[in-house]
């Protein structure tokens, strides 16, 4: 491989051509990135897309446009928001986060000041470091891994390599404009180094490229074989009256912990009754993955006959499906497809325009 430091010169000056344009980002070169959207976008963008990431960005940057503003809104409301972004212990910890920053007065500018807030780990703290302060810390996140194992054609596969594509990945990070590298390594992996049929003929680094010189790049990185998914099962019940669903807030700690969602039993290992006496009817399952288990969810309505033990009861009017968990809107939506409405006037009440999931 040629001299090192040639890499991340040809790689920035690439940038400076081809950068994406995303609304968290300050133009390549430019300075003054404001910590707070660079924080707020590298949490919503942990195990999520830049196309999926986009109109939450705009729309908690215009609801909550500085960290003070966040710190002071009410966990339900920004929940709320987050709902069908996933992973909700981010959100979670997005308020907590941004509560200690406010009585703080402002986020730290070292990667180990950064690393001692709340949800904020080893990639996070680099990535806000060196974008946010300039400051040379290195940054590796799954388009960085690809792009380093086949730069340096290493067949050791993941999550085994991670240590040794670091490391490398630490000899290419540059002095100055740490940040612009980062942030140039992740578009590479996201445009052009891809994880099936890299377009290597505009790659800006290719004469430096082992796997690339030893015809391997699309097979890079290797992946140990994942072991399958254990599958889980449980039921919702979707409790109606003449005007109200049933909700609940789940518990802060644990799967989808602080969501509204409807009652429901074993897929999160606990064992519950239905929540109220009502006449319950299952009406399919509904199918979901996490990241450790796969769920078939036996979705149950009824009405309810009798004052419900656990939960509270919404006004349809008021209720808004949006804020939901995934997994809990494709529960809704079951329970609304059997009585397709043909005209306002024959629809069940939970499936007046109003109140549809959107």
């Amino acid at each position: 491989m040629r001299d090192m430091a040639v890499i991340p010169q040809e790689l920035l000056a690439w940038y400076d051509r081809h950068a994406r344009v995303l609304s968290w980002r300050t133009p390549p070169g430019g300075t003054g990135a404001d910590p707070y959207r660079v924080w707020l976008s590298e949490v919503m963008l942990q195990q999520t897309t830049v196309a999926a990431v986009k109109s939450y960005f705009e729309r908690f940057t215009t609801l909550w446009p500085t960290v003070h503003d966040l710190a002071a809104a009410e966990d339900a409301q920004v929940m709320a928001e987050w709902a069908g972004l996933g992973y909700y212990a981010r959100a979670r910890n997005l308020v907590a986060c941004a509560r200690t920053v406010a009585q703080l007065g402002a986020f730290p500018d070292t990667r180990e000041g950064l690393a001692a807030l709340p949800g904020i780990g080893a990639y996070t703290s680099a990535a806000i470091a060196a974008i946010a302060f300039d400051r040379p810390e290195t940054v590796v996140d799954g388009n960085v891994e690809r792009v380093v194992a086949r730069l340096f054609a290493v067949e050791t596969p993941l999550p085994a390599a991670k240590p040794e594509l670091t490391a490398l990945a630490a000899r290419l990070t540059p002095q100055a404009r740490p940040g612009d590298f980062a942030q140039a390594m992740m578009d590479l992996g996201a445009t052009i180094c891809t994880p099936r049929s890299p377009a290597c003929g505009i790659c800006p680094i290719i004469p430096h490229c082992q796997a690339r010189a030893q015809g391997i790049a699309a097979e890079l990185p290797r992946k140990a074989p994942k072991k399958a998914k254990p599958q889980r099962r449980g039921t919702v019940w979707i409790g109606l009256t003449e005007d109200a669903v049933l909700v609940e807030t789940r518990p802060d700690k644990g799967l989808l912990g602080g969501t509204l969602a409807f009652p429901s039993t074993g897929w999160d290992g606990s064992d519950l009754p239905p929540p109220a006496p009502a006449d319950w009817q299952e009406l399919g399952l509904v199918r979901h993955v996490f990241t450790h288990f796969a769920l078939d969810l036996t979705v149950a309505t009824g009405r309810l006959t009798a004052t419900p033990q656990r939960g509270n009861l919404v006004p349809l009017g008021r209720f808004d499906p949006s804020a939901l968990p995934g997994l809990m809107r494709k529960a809704w939506v079951l329970a609304q497809n059997p009585f397709p409405a043909t005209a306002r006037d024959n629809a069940p009440p939970w499936q007046t325009p109003a109140t549809r999931d959107r």
